[in-house]
């Protein structure tokens, strides 16, 4: 059974890791999908390698950007007549290295993608979710988000507040039907994983991932397409009594 059928999907980050594999699940669950990135060639190398024609469209759009945010979310509706699932996932890790040595732009950088562009994409779609009487948004948070780390008190911070507003965009919109749930993954083997490894440990990156693993129960990093899964589950009726929640998704990382 197809879970989202006839439902109209928005993904932002969408020529990420998760980006893609989410947009990958949505349409074997049925769903069109509008996919959003910031790399109109990017973009077109995600619709060729999909194939998919009459259920995938692509627009280009930076998630910091508000007028191309907007345009994004009016670009789905013209394109598919309708907007029922909103998965923001666009997100940076940004320099990694103790608090006392980054400047302020480097403090200040993840917050413009991880938590402006969330807040715009919500901005923008929860009015016409709220209009229609229903709605799922998923946002990519982080198990960052729910712990410390050294050496990460940007992207950390960042991560905080994006559950932040999940939670408060939750309550806001709970009484027209619209559900907001935010991912929290951890280390999930792909760009952004081994980006903050080899910024952490340059020195022997390699060590430091075999250290990570020791650490989660599991032992070992997490994949893209369980974070799709998730995902989808989010988006469907099977988590209709789901909101306000963030789901971990971390190998039993923050359980130890």
């Amino acid at each position: 059974m197809q879970r989202l059928a006839n439902k109209v999907a928005m993904v932002t980050g969408a020529t990420g890791g998760i980006g893609e594999a989410t947009i990958r699940r949505f349409l074997d669950e049925g769903a069109s999908v509008m996919a959003v990135g910031r790399s109109a060639a990017k973009l077109e190398q995600l619709k060729q390698a999909i194939a998919n024609e009459k259920q995938l469209a692509v627009h280009v759009a930076d998630a910091t950007d508000e007028t191309a945010t907007q345009a994004s979310v009016e670009a789905t509706l013209a394109k598919f007549g309708g907007l029922d699932i909103l998965f923001a996932n666009a997100g940076t890790e940004g320099a990694s290295k103790p608090l006392d040595s980054m400047t302020a732009d480097e403090f200040r950088a993840p917050f413009e993608t991880n938590v402006l562009g969330v807040w715009l994409s919500l901005k923008y779609a929860l009015p016409h979710f709220r209009e229609q009487g229903s709605g799922a948004v998923i946002v990519t948070a982080s198990t960052a988000g729910l712990i410390g780390f050294p050496g990460l008190s940007n992207y950390v911070s960042s991560k905080h507040a994006v559950i932040g507003l999940v939670k408060c965009a939750a309550l806001e919109v709970a009484e027209f039907g619209v559900r907001v749930n935010a991912i929290a993954p951890g280390p999930i083997d792909n760009r952004m994983i081994h980006s903050l490894t080899d910024q952490l440990a340059p020195d022997d990156p390699r060590a430091l991932e075999a250290q990570l693993k020791e650490m989660i129960p599991l032992h070992r990093y997490g994949v893209n397409d369980e974070v799709a899964a998730m995902a989808a589950f989010l988006a469907s009726s099977d988590s209709g009594y789901c909101t306000g929640s963030v789901f971990t998704l971390d190998g039993g990382y923050t359980a130890a």
